[in-house]
């Protein structure tokens, strides 16, 4: 997937992110897909569930064999 600057930053970051407010009724496998698919950034807030969505971001993640996603919160 291509990558794109951010601003002026040193990040590149997919065209694609995957927004997690739905986690709380995606399953994590969702997530898996879109990294392997070459979204790199995650989209994710505290009020998404009142949490849920970074502990299923977080569990994900601690078993994410490919290199780790750039996650942005609000």
């Amino acid at each position: 997937m291509k990558t794109k600057r951010l601003g002026n930053s040193d990040m590149f970051i997919s065209s694609l992110g995957f927004g997690s407010w739905a986690t709380m009724t995606i399953p994590s496998r969702a997530l898996e897909r879109a990294l392997e698919l070459g979204v790199n950034w995650i989209d994710t807030a505290a009020v998404y569930g009142m949490g849920h969505s970074e502990e299923v971001i977080a569990r994900t993640l601690a078993n994410w064999p490919g290199p780790r996603p750039y996650v942005f919160t609000k």
